[in-house]
């Protein structure tokens, strides 16, 4: 009797710790976390990645070393291929990408066989961005409609990348007269032409970024301003400043319909993301370790030093999210592919 007495309580015993280490999640000891970031330095994702990386460590169970990492190229694609199909599936690398890696194999599905954005993990998103038009502000152009009417030079990274394809939509859904100069490796480069006076703006861009590189964008004393709110609804900031939404420029339904489909990636501006593969225990330790890190208050701290906004979402959301955009009729779909050259 005392051994099957004893046996139990041993069972027991296992049974409690099990659950109290299901409970903890995963740990990470004596292992490093690598993020992967999908720019250069200096930019607003590269500002966000090392940011997260700050003070990811001491929520993750087991406290692992947590390494940011540039990887520019292919407006984040470098960094997209390799989580696909080469990142180690145990959770200790993470890619942070610019949204328009995941919206581009919708529009190009023969991208799909290098990287398939349904099939990532979500980790979360650490903001959700109000994506601008920044430009001198010796340009001639003055209000959005002006862009449809006289041309205009902004910059860009490469196709693909949000600095690339909202002033392509603008273009060609709206009917404005944007020439896009390619070839820059990151924002921060962009913004460097733009004060080398080689480009007039750039396009696509997150407020944040802007922020982060000119604190004093929105005191009128610098020399370029913030021109147009690529969203639907703009950010409380700039809209109590009278900028306008480039969405006011839609003349049909169906062109608002493309807009909305397109600004939608906004909501996953700075998303961070697990290969296919990874075990759903590791996912969720991550997630609830990331969600913790973006309501830390050290985190906000600085964040509010840098004088950066901190709008995060869940793991959970942005999967859905992206699951949702994977099920866009295929007339707007077509029309936004069109207007991509894709």
């Amino acid at each position: 009797m005392n051994r099957k007495l004893l046996g139990r309580m041993v069972a027991g015993f296992a049974i409690a710790f099990a659950g109290a280490a299901s409970a903890q999640g995963v740990s990470f000891k004596d292992k490093t976390v690598t993020i992967g970031i999908g720019s250069s330095t200096g930019g607003g994702l590269d500002t966000y990645g090392r940011l997260v990386a700050r003070h990811f460590g001491r929520h993750i169970p087991g406290a692992p070393n947590v390494v940011p990492s540039n990887m520019p190229g292919a407006g984040g694609g470098i960094v997209a291929g390799h989580l696909y199909n080469i990142a180690p599936k145990d959770g200790t690398f993470i890619g942070l990408v610019f949204p328009g890696i995941i919206v581009e194999p919708l529009l190009q599905e023969s991208l799909r066989k290098t990287y398939d954005p349904s099939r990532f993990n979500y980790v979360g998103n650490a903001h959700s961005e109000t994506l601008v038009c920044f430009v001198r502000g010796d340009a001639p152009m003055k209000t959005p409609a002006d862009l449809l009417t006289m041309p205009s030079i902004i910059g860009a990274t490469a196709a693909g990348s949000t600095t690339y394809d909202f002033p392509a939509i603008v273009n060609n859904i709206l009917g404005g007269q944007i020439k896009i100069v390619t070839g820059y490796k990151g924002s921060r480069e962009v913004t460097l032409a733009i004060e080398r006076n080689e480009v007039q703006g750039i396009c696509g861009v997150g407020l944040s970024t802007i922020k982060v590189q000119y604190p004093d964008v929105l005191k009128g004393q610098l020399f370029a301003r913030i021109f147009a709110q690529e969203d639907m609804q703009g950010h409380p900031e700039l809209n109590a400043a009278g900028v306008p939404l480039m969405a006011g420029l839609a003349k049909t339904d169906s062109d608002r319909k493309v807009l909305e489909m397109f600004y939608g990636q906004s909501a996953f501006a700075r998303p961070l993301i697990l290969p296919p593969g990874v075990p759903a225990a590791s996912i969720e330790t991550l997630r609830r370790a990331l969600d913790a890190t973006m309501k830390d208050p050290e985190l906000l701290a600085e964040a509010a030093k840098m004088n950066i906004d901190v709008l995060p979402s869940t793991g959970e959301q942005v999967q859905a999210q992206v699951a949702r955009m994977y099920q866009t009729d295929p007339e707007t779909i077509a029309r936004v592919k069109k207007a991509l050259n894709k």
